[in-house]
């Protein structure tokens, strides 16, 4: 039967399309599941993220069984910030062995794009999105990063995309050298006249408003940052909130003005989905992580105090590993922090790029 290529339409094809997810990863040990009760309604048009944005997914089936899937953005949002004619190939999943369907779909998605205007599209970091990890296919990462099978590079190469932009990630094993390190790092910064206050210490008429306009301006210039929205952080931590993230994320304020903004969310690996027989090792209990900071206030440690911070509040929770975050190959002030918290790389990560002149 021939590879027919198909957007989804009402709610119940949207969910077939999300839990398309837990078919791919169905013979994982360990793995994280798909969120259709989060993932519908983003593909649907009814969340903030769809603001400023033009969302098409598609299928590739054979007959009733789905392929491959994929999601085609048009992030005007993205596009004004950094003046460029950029597409976003996002959600992208699909089963082994589907060279052929993988590049139909890839071909339709960016048809549809470049019909927009676009002049290429990236796969693998945009809208809620991050890269594909490259070394370690087994370990279980925090829940918010990809784990996807080691033949994706294969399709999506084939698929007509370059490698664009590497990143590594970072882990650390809570030791009391470590954890006397944080302790000092978080003092010297209250020494210098910062505070240090727990999300769930700030109003929460204040808290989504100062938390996205610290976060928007801390990222501005990072590469592939896309601005968020206050009702967008709103959905966030309203969402993260039963995890704790309330508690472990934090802001630091000098003389009453943000200056920093931490989001750390604590491992929830007890909602993973496990095969009998696997356990979860401690070293795949990890949190997730991301720092911002308003270059007034760089290199005076707040990254670091804020980091602390949250990585005491974790040990005390009984975490006996803490990952920092996913940090792009060339951001080495990024890089060094995290050799200064007393962290390793642990997995690489990359990112596609397809330029439709080719």
């Amino acid at each position: 039967m021939a590879i027919a290529i198909e957007r989804p339409e009402g709610t119940e094809a949207l969910a077939e399309f999300v839990l398309f997810q837990d078919a791919v990863y169905a013979d994982r040990s360990a793995r994280w599941a798909a969120l259709p009760a989060l993932q519908v309604p983003l593909l649907a048009g009814l969340t903030p993220f769809t603001e400023g944005r033009t969302i098409h997914p598609l299928l590739a089936r054979d007959g009733d069984r789905i392929l491959a899937r994929a999601v085609a953005v048009l992030d005007g949002r993205y596009n004004r910030h950094w003046n460029e004619r950029l597409g976003h190939l996002l959600m992208f999943e699909a089963r082994p062995g589907t060279r052929q369907a993988t590049r139909l779909l890839a071909d339709a998605a960016c048809e549809w794009l470049r019909e927009r205007g676009a002049e290429a599209a990236r796969a693998g970091f945009g809208m809620l999105e991050f890269p594909f990890v490259v070394d370690d296919y087994d370990s279980l990462p925090p829940s918010i990063l990809r784990h996807n099978p080691a033949y994706y590079h294969a399709l999506l190469k084939d698929a007509g995309f370059e490698t664009e932009h590497g990143m590594v990630d970072y882990k650390i094993q809570v030791r009391p050298e470590l954890v006397a390190r944080w302790e000092s790092a978080l003092e010297a910064v209250r020494r210098a006249g910062y505070e240090i206050v727990p999300l769930a210490g700030i109003p929460e008429a204040r808290r989504a408003a100062e938390f996205t306009e610290l976060w928007n301006d801390g990222f501005k210039a990072h590469w592939g940052y896309t601005p968020f929205s206050e009702p967008e952080m709103t959905l966030l931590l309203n969402a993260f909130a039963p995890t704790g993230v309330l508690e472990t994320s934090v802001m630091a304020y000098r003389a009453g003005r943000p200056v920093g903004a931490l989001w750390v969310g604590p491992e929830t690996t007890a909602r993973a989905l496990v095969a009998p027989g696997r356990t979860i090792a401690d070293a795949e209990k990890l949190n997730f992580l991301g720092i911002a900071v308003r270059e007034s206030d760089r290199g005076r440690g707040v990254n670091l105090a804020m980091s602390a911070y949250a990585y005491l509040e974790l040990v005390r929770r009984g975490a006996r590993y803490v990952s920092y975050t996913l940090v792009l190959d060339d951001n080495w002030p990024s890089r060094r922090t995290a050799e200064k918290l007393g962290a390793e790389v642990c997995a690489n990560y990359l990112v596609y790029r397809r330029n439709f002149r080719h």
